[in-house]
């Protein structure tokens, strides 16, 4: 009975500081006095806590502001120096990884261009453990500061495994777009990255991470249900319903690419025919617009091969006419889009959609009228009313600063507690060969 007393104390302490915590972050800065009913805690409760996560260098003062008849009020804020925060992108065609303090603001970042070797795991690995090196080395960051490392990759997340110490058990990808079947990615990683043993990883689709920070900071903030579409050399969506704070939020990641959109239509990498991504993802432009005549050098990657394209459908003034193929191209994939986005209207009902990825950014200037028109005409009118479709507004690094959030819904959740320092696992520091080569015998396997 006592020790269940002691764990409900602990439990409730926690919570509050979490309350706290996270009506700061997001609503911040406030004062005392605010937070008391923006937390539902008592000014007692406040105090205490405020005074807690003060003393551990997690709040700090953000100003004075008048009160009416009262003595002026200190406003809080949560520290940016309170943690470190590493989030990393496995692209389609770079693996960017971002040092961040708490705010979310960029400390350092590198990138690793993926054009000439793909998706092999073990560069990949390595990727990640040189570009988490390279960020603490050159921000002069104390990698014990670290709350976590959040990580975006392409494909299906599953937990396969015993439980570890959390209570989880290890992520694997399933990504078969990329030739990754049954990858202990996770397991991987912790055998290669040079962190302290403590430091939590935190990996999932690159689809939720960029709908996560548009939920947070961007277009989809306030929206009580949303749908993010990542197009990028392949295609991902995620829908996301729930405010934000709220205990019964849910996230969901969506094979979108993989939806029909033509019957016998375009073979695509997935191994089926007629999908969105073969129509709509860099990938698949590149090869269109190659199929159609387009003047593309054999060794042009999906970046270049899309700024050709768009640059030959809509040139600049006093520039030769627009390409009438190029167009016709466009159009066609804007239908696939619109067409797709009206399935995401009719099944989920969501208040807004949002288009991002670093294709996405690059097209939606162009073709987000027709998309909004084609989406209309493909949706349920009483559901397309409700819909907004818009471009996102978090950029390119997107995914990166979703992935840094990973880590720190954890760390607001645990109301600012760290993990306990542990021993490293042995054969950390570098790849386990058992490891690796489970991998390596899954490929050559799938390969024969």
């Amino acid at each position: 009975m006592a020790e269940r007393n002691r764990r409900t104390v602990r439990d409730l302490r926690r919570g509050n500081r979490a309350r706290v915590l996270q009506r700061l972050y997001f609503d911040g800065p406030l004062s005392r006095q605010e937070l008391g009913p923006a937390t539902g805690l008592s000014s007692g409760s406040i105090s205490n806590v405020v005074a807690e996560l003060s003393a551990e260098g997690l709040l700090q003062e953000a100003g004075i502001v008048d009160s009416d008849g009262g003595r002026p009020r200190t406003l809080l804020r949560v520290a940016p120096d309170g943690g470190l925060l590493v989030g990393i992108d496995i692209g389609e065609t770079r693996v960017r990884v971002e040092l961040f303090d708490l705010s979310l603001t960029e400390l350092a970042r590198t990138e690793r261009l993926l054009a000439q070797h793909g998706y092999d795991v073990d560069r990949i690995v390595a990727h990640v453990r040189t570009g988490v090196a390279d960020v603490l080395r050159d921000a002069g960051a104390d990698p014990h500061r670290l709350l976590g490392i959040g990580i975006g990759v392409p494909g299906i997340i599953e937990r396969e495994g015993p439980e570890g110490p959390d209570g989880k058990r290890t992520a694997v990808v399933h990504g078969q777009t990329i030739g990754w079947h049954a990858v202990p990615f996770e397991q991987l990683l912790r055998e290669a990255v040079d962190v302290p043993p403590e430091v939590p990883l935190f990996i999932d689709n690159g689809a939720k991470t960029l709908g996560r920070a548009e939920m947070w900071f961007g277009g989809g903030r306030g929206a009580g249900a949303a749908a993010i579409a990542l197009i990028g050399s392949g295609v991902g969506a995620c829908v996301d319903h729930g405010d934000i704070l709220a205990e019964d939020r849910t996230s969901l990641a969506l094979e979108w690419g993989h939806t029909t959109v033509q019957l016998r239509g375009r073979r695509c990498r997935c191994g089926s025919i007629g999908c969105l991504e073969a129509y709509a993802g860099a990938e698949a432009l590149r090869e269109r617009w190659r199929e159609a005549g387009g003047p593309l050098p054999e060794d042009a990657d999906d970046e270049t091969a899309l700024a050709a394209l768009l640059a030959a459908a809509y040139p600049p003034p006093g520039g030769p006419a627009p390409d009438r193929i190029a167009l016709s191209l466009l159009d066609e994939t804007a239908e696939c889009l619109g067409a797709a986005l009206a399935d995401l209207v009719n099944l989920f009902l969501p208040e807004r959609i949002l288009l991002g990825g670093w294709a996405g950014l690059l097209l939606g200037p162009h073709l987000l009228p027709e998309i909004r028109r084609y989406a209309n005409e493909y949706a349920l009118r009483h559901a397309a009313a409700r819909t907004t479709i818009e471009m996102g507004r978090l950029g390119p690094d997107a995914v990166t600063v979703g992935a840094a959030t990973l880590p720190l819904a954890d760390f607001l959740t645990r109301g600012g507690s760290r993990p306990a320092p542990g021993p490293r696992p042995e054969g950390t520091g570098a790849p386990s060969r058992t490891a690796t080569e489970a991998v390596r015998n899954r490929h050559r396997t799938r390969a024969s």
